[in-house]
């Protein structure tokens, strides 16, 4: 079995990547709900943007499940302490996606446009708000969530959820918001012909200046208006989980010192900026498969760029800093990481084979002549 310590790090990865598997796999479905009620001009058109993700949306969801699963059996300190402060935001994204199985399901059975005009909308909610609170979420992380741990580990969300709209998440809320639109833009374009795909690219070009300049703005904040964290105690990466027995400091620019340590980090923001500007590019150029996988290779740098930044940290705290969770005090036994590795090792090339045979099976363009064919059967 592997080391303690090299176990953590490994989930501090693989939660990455769940992660990211989320943004690229089930951003895309959520980045075209969010289009439907603008690319669909009229009852067809919009049962055309449905169906080019209605057959494997639900198929995606399984890299929103796993990785929340993930951090349950990996840091159920950090899953714990963040579904308590963040409960109202979790329940408001949960009510949000309740409009999709529904809505996908439901909206075509009635041939009424009062019926379907709904659905389509609660079809955006569902696209539209998850993505917006993840982004508010990782805001407050790289600001501090007030919480702290008493004497038996049981902690105190010392907030509220107003505080968490602050201008900072908001601004994080738009960012993630801009690129998963951005994301669902480039697949819609990818699946699509005509006008539908010449309001997708539209939108992706609109989508994609707005993600750019909030990253932007984002990242010059982040290092000139807010403090990060530092434990300033000696680190043992593999001694037993105990957030209360290690020091912490806030200091200026401190999230920037991973780059500064390890330089070729800095290849991860310039990969966000590279992956949305190739893919604008390619799908200028009617390369829209290439032009999604390059969206795809931008969501990952932006993700990444934020777990490296606060890296050691994964929840820290602005009320309390020595109760903040980190990568060596907030997860599971030695027993339960390694066990899990053996487990993901296995399931997720499975995973990664099952979704690449689905997609090949249901590749091409999704056209009105297709819904009108299949009129009883399609979404």
């Amino acid at each position: 079995m592997l080391d303690y310590a090299s176990l953590k790090v490994i989930w501090w990865l693989l939660v990455g990547v769940l992660l990211v598997g989320f943004a690229i796999m089930d951003g895309h479905d959520m980045g075209v709900g969010t289009l439907l009620p603008f690319v669909g001009r009229d009852d067809t058109e919009r049962r055309v943007v449905i169906n080019t993700v209605g057959l494997h949306w639900d198929g995606n969801q399984v890299w929103f499940i796993t990785g929340g699963g993930a951090i349950f059996a990996a840091w159920p300190l950090v899953y714990a302490t963040a579904f308590s402060g963040f409960y109202w935001a979790m329940l408001l994204v949960l009510w949000a996606l309740f409009f999709r199985p529904v809505g996908f399901d439901y909206r075509s059975k009635i041939d009424n446009p009062t019926w379907r005009s709904v659905w389509d909308w609660g079809l955006f909610v569902g696209g539209t708000v998850p993505p917006l609170i993840f982004g508010v979420a990782f805001g407050n992380l790289l600001q501090g969530v007030p919480f702290h741990f008493d004497s038996n580990l049981v902690s105190t969300y010392e907030g509220s959820f107003w505080g968490l709209l602050n201008p900072f998440a908001l601004l994080c809320g738009v960012v993630s918001s801009a690129m998963i639109t951005f994301h669902g833009g480039v697949y819609l374009a990818h699946r699509t012909e005509g006008a539908i795909q010449q309001r997708a690219q539209r939108w992706v070009r609109a989508s994609g200046l707005i993600w750019l300049a909030g990253f932007t703005m984002a990242g010059i904040w982040l290092a000139l208006g807010i403090d990060g964290y530092v434990i300033t105690s000696v680190v043992q990466p593999e001694a037993l989980p105990d957030p209360l027995a290690k020091t912490v400091s806030r200091a200026a620019g401190a999230w920037l010192g991973n780059y500064q340590h390890w330089p070729l980090t800095m290849l991860l923001p310039a990969i966000a900026y590279l992956g949305c500007i190739t893919a604008m590019l390619l799908l200028r150029g009617g390369r829209s498969f290439a032009a999604f996988w390059a969206s795809a290779l931008g969501l990952s740098g932006v993700i990444a760029t934020a777990g490296v930044s606060m890296f050691p940290f994964i929840m820290p705290s602005s009320s309390h800093p020595a109760s903040s969770l980190t990568v060596w005090d907030s997860v599971s036994s030695q027993l339960t990481l390694g066990l899990m590795l053996g487990v993901t090792l296995i399931f997720m090339p499975l995973i990664i084979l099952y979704t690449r045979w689905a997609y090949r099976v249901m590749a091409g363009k999704v056209t009105a002549a297709y819904v009108r064919e299949n009129n009883h059967s399609a979404y």
